[in-house]
């Protein structure tokens, strides 16, 4: 069959081609590059955490074509574990989380928090640094494998074993570190060195894995190709309820972690039906509630609807403005309307209601006619197959939680440990309940037939990188590489982010891992007063960063051209590949 895949890594793109070659569809080429990826990207991704599959099928009823499969990871039954753990309570880098982290706990709290470990990172992007906590009280309930699974015995067509192949293969054999792999390793060497498992992966030979070394993964090929020849049913039951849940759990307990056995066994994929807006005459689908990202796009696109950017240039003044002011609002939005009603019954159609986005998208064009979480441990895939069948699948391993499930070479999450999906603060998550995320699989669909799809990493700039690519397909006639590589903004808490290529006179050269300057030539970009950012968004809070960076997301993209051709674009800010 024929298709394309976009995907963060060469190996996880040709993984999806290879299935493909061999007759599977766009849903058994998803799962494979997904299990790829677990092997080629690593620090983005692991059978340890979670993520979402949108798929659209080619053939069905129009009720069940699109389905949103939600495999994210689920917060524990208990915040504390279920006996005292003193090897590890008082050690020096928990007396560090205490510092750190108490302002999220409360007095009373304190001393049972001290039980956990819960530890603060640092990676330094340079232009940026962003705190992490890890550990193991920094583990939810992971759910990329049930997902994967689920996905396949409903969708895909080829048998397991064989969809697993290639990462089996792959695992076995070693890969060579990429460049971008080789600056993500750097980035996050305080995890990937915290623990004797994760320096055997990483450090296999006394020293951290540089670019042009090779990783090799031997005990997690042997683990998948075991788990694939169970069959589907079989294969969950293994490892939720087997040797991998219970060794996980029980360091965790005796380790200051918080999950349980429960917790394992209790797991399960929710399918969804995605949320669905117009914008500029095509259906996009995108991630519905509980999950944040998918809403805050759909938001961000409706207020954008209200404005003429075929009017505007892109990277003019007015252009940066708007977005900016977008980006702003939609986070006022968020905290007035969203967050703390994510699970209530009809949020999505309440959040995009009419009146309310009228409501938001005053101050804008008041503002208009005055004037004229850095990381984001995140990894995405698309695939489209010459049939129609679409996937976009988003996974996330969070920083990784520096704890690798014994004799598997997995290492589990941190999302506990994440400032953006624990908004009411670390150890205060409700229990037993799916997290809330940003991450915003995305398909666009004209005429009920997928032309794009794409999603991204980089946590709370996932909204914004997707929201920046398809109105630069839409609003400004770009191609897909275009749209993916142009230079980005995000606006957050009162900073400012810009690309080089927006309000630059010079761009810097692209490595290997950043994106190249703006194909479409911001007009007067060396002419431009940046006293805007203060007058109009009431900040001086500018960080103007000197390479394209991963920061800004990951948007890897298919889609279907005017002629019915299939096409790709991988964003080179997260190494991104197609295969075709």
């Amino acid at each position: 069959m024929a298709g394309v895949v976009s995907a963060g890594h060469e190996k996880t793109a040709e993984a999806g081609q290879i299935i493909l070659q061999a007759g599977g569809n766009a849903f058994d080429a998803a799962v494979a590059a997904a299990f790829m990826g677990c092997v080629a990207e690593p620090t983005l991704t692991s059978l340890g955490g979670g993520g979402f599959l949108l798929a659209h099928q080619a053939e069905g009823s129009a009720d069940n074509r699109n389905i949103l499969f939600d495999f994210f990871t689920q917060t524990p039954s208990s915040r504390m574990p279920s006996r005292q753990t003193p090897s590890r309570q008082t050690s020096s880098r928990q007396t560090s989380s205490r510092q750190t982290s108490g302002r999220q706990t409360s007095n009373s709290s304190l001393d049972q928090t001290q039980l956990l470990d819960f530890y603060p990172i640092e990676a330094n992007f340079g232009d940026s640094v962003q705190e992490f906590h890890i550990g193991l009280a920094s583990m939810a309930v992971p759910g990329i494998f049930a997902g994967l699974l689920a996905v396949h015995k409903k969708l895909g067509r080829l048998p397991l074993n064989l969809v697993v192949e290639p990462a089996v293969s792959c695992a076995r054999e070693g890969l060579t570190v990429t460049d971008f792999q080789g600056y993500c390793y750097e980035l996050l060497h305080p995890i990937l060195l915290a623990t004797p498992a994760a320096r055997r992966i990483y450090a296999p030979q006394g020293h951290q894995l540089q670019a042009g070394e090779r990783i090799h993964m031997p005990e997690f090929a042997d683990v998948l190709e075991n788990l694939a020849s169970l069959g589907h049913d079989a294969a969950k039951r293994a490892f939720y309820e087997g040797e991998i849940a219970q060794k996980t759990v029980r360091d965790a307990q005796s380790g200051g972690g918080v999950l349980r056995m429960e917790d394992f066994c209790q797991y399960s994929v929710i399918e969804r039906s995605p949320l669905s807006i117009n914008y500029r005459g095509v259906q996009i689908l995108t991630n519905p509630p509980p999950s944040a990202g998918g809403s805050l796009i759909a938001f961000g696109l409706e207020l954008l609807d209200r404005f003429d950017l075929s009017a505007m240039t892109f990277g003019s003044v007015e252009h940066l403005m708007l977005l900016s002011q977008v980006m702003r609002w939609t986070n006022e939005a968020r905290r007035s309307h969203l967050d703390d009603a994510l699970f209530d019954p009809g949020i999505a159609d309440a959040f995009t209601a009419t009146d309310l986005v009228e409501k938001y998208a005053q101050p804008i064009q008041k503002t208009m006619a005055q004037s004229l979480n850095r990381w984001g441990s995140t990894t995405h895939l698309s695939v489209i197959d010459d049939e129609g069948n679409a996937a976009s699948i988003t996974t996330s391993n969070g920083e990784g939680s520096s704890y690798v499930i014994p004799n598997t070479q997995i290492m589990m999450n941190n999302m506990l440990g994440e400032e953006d999906l624990n908004p009411n603060g670390f150890h205060q998550w409700p229990l037993n309940q799916r997290m809330s995320s940003m991450m915003a699989p995305t398909l666009i669909l004209a005429a009920g037939t997928p032309q794009l799809a794409l999603g991204s990493g980089g946590s709370n700039r996932i909204r914004t990188a997707i929201l920046q690519v398809i109105s630069n397909l839409l609003d400004f006639n770009m191609t897909l590489a275009e749209a993916v590589q142009a230079p980005r903004i995000h606006w957050e808490n009162g900073v400012f982010h810009l690309e080089p290529g927006l309000l630059d006179p010079v761009s810097p050269a692209p490595d290997s891992h950043k994106a190249p300057s703006n194909p479409s030539n911001p007009s007067n970009s060396s002419n431009i007063d940046t006293t805007f950012v203060t007058e109009a968004l009431g900040t001086d809070r500018v960080v103007r960063w000197q390479q394209a960076n991963m920061f800004f997301g990951g948007v890897h993209t298919v889609g279907v051209d005017s002629s019915g051709t299939l096409q790709g674009a991988g964003d080179p800010r997260r190494s991104g590949a197609i295969a075709q």
